[in-house]
């Protein structure tokens, strides 16, 4: 029997209303993604396609329009109290340490604050100590005084790293963790990341448009395009033999790719005026060379949408010449 996964997206849109008489925004419209536990997922795409949406969606900071978000099998909650029990399993990581933190908080205070807010019953001092030794700062009392401004940027992101830790989350949502980092910090806190998932069994859904990120973390990978998951599989499958123009088209430029790099022309399309059919084919270089022609698919690509990817651990592509 297939276990439950962790975290389930079924089906799921999230929908904004529209500006100044505008049509509405689809944002998310219509994902099924799991992470199974102690799974890391990568959430890739182009600023814009809905990533960060369906991420605070999956954390309960935005209910679903429509579709369900289920936890171990049950589903999300939004009620105050409900949410506040969730959100000690399921917790933040976001890509900015330094916005993240109070400057005027001791990282002492700064990792205690969860504690504080959930009312932890034990010892307050080794929950912290603790959470710190984890995220790799170590002796963990050298820094409990310490402020922010004195800190490395990496050492920030492994306090933030820290706060989510002392409440023994079980998934982590990290959002572009090392965006803001020096490449020569970054290799350090996805190491911190692997070595979590390993001696604590942590799943993380990392949200990033760096697709070398993905490799180098990643146990599994999901390629979102204009709200939707267009390629979704084994992190070697869709990255050494990617199967959606669109997916080509981001490994291409890629400094070690092999493939001739793919310029995509223009901007993905205004969630607001999603385009018929596949909603990548007006930048899509299968189309534009004449390769879905001569494969007899150019009219479904213009005027048949395909279906929607499951979430599950098997690979899928949403595209017509690969159907």
């Amino acid at each position: 029997m297939t276990p439950l996964p962790l975290l389930s997206a079924a089906g799921v849109h999230v929908t904004f209303p529209g500006r100044r008489g505008a049509p509405p925004a689809r944002a998310v419209d219509g994902v099924d993604l799991d992470i199974g536990a102690g799974e890391i997922v990568a959430l890739v795409g182009e600023s814009g396609c809905g990533k960060t949406t369906l991420a605070r969606t999956l954390l309960g900071l935005v209910p679903p329009t429509s579709g369900r978000v289920t936890f171990a099998g049950e589903p999300l909650s939004y009620r105050s109290r409900a949410l506040k029990s969730y959100r000690k399993r399921v917790q933040l990581v976001l890509q900015d340490p330094s916005g993240s933190l109070n400057p005027r908080h001791t990282v002492y205070d700064a990792v205690a604050e969860g504690l504080r807010i959930h009312g932890h019953p034990g010892d307050e001092r080794e929950a912290v100590a603790s959470a710190l030794s984890r995220a790799g700062l170590r002796p963990p009392e050298r820094f409990f005084l310490r402020y922010p401004h004195e800190l490395s940027g990496g050492q920030r992101q492994r306090v933030v790293i820290a706060g989510a830790l002392v409440l023994d989350p079980e998934l982590l949502v990290a959002d572009e963790p090392v965006a803001s980092l020096d490449a020569s910090v970054r290799g350090e806190i996805l190491a911190l990341l692997l070595s979590l998932r390993d001696e604590l069994g942590l799943s993380a859904l990392v949200v990033t448009h760096d697709l070398g990120l993905a490799w180098n973390i990643a146990d599994r990978v999901a390629v979102m395009y204009l709200g939707r998951i267009v390629e979704t599989g084994p992190v070697e499958e869709v990255l050494t033999s990617p199967q959606h123009p669109y997916t080509q088209a981001l490994l291409s430029v890629l400094p070690e790719s092999p493939a001739t790099p793919v310029v995509l022309t223009g901007e993905p399309p205004d969630p607001s005026r999603i385009p018929a059919g596949c909603r990548f084919h007006e930048r899509c270089q299968a189309l534009a060379s004449g390769e879905a022609d001569r494969a007899g698919v150019a009219e479904s690509c213009r005027g048949v949408a395909p279906a929607v990817l499951g979430g599950g651990v098997g690979a899928g592509v949403a595209c017509h010449l690969r159907r």
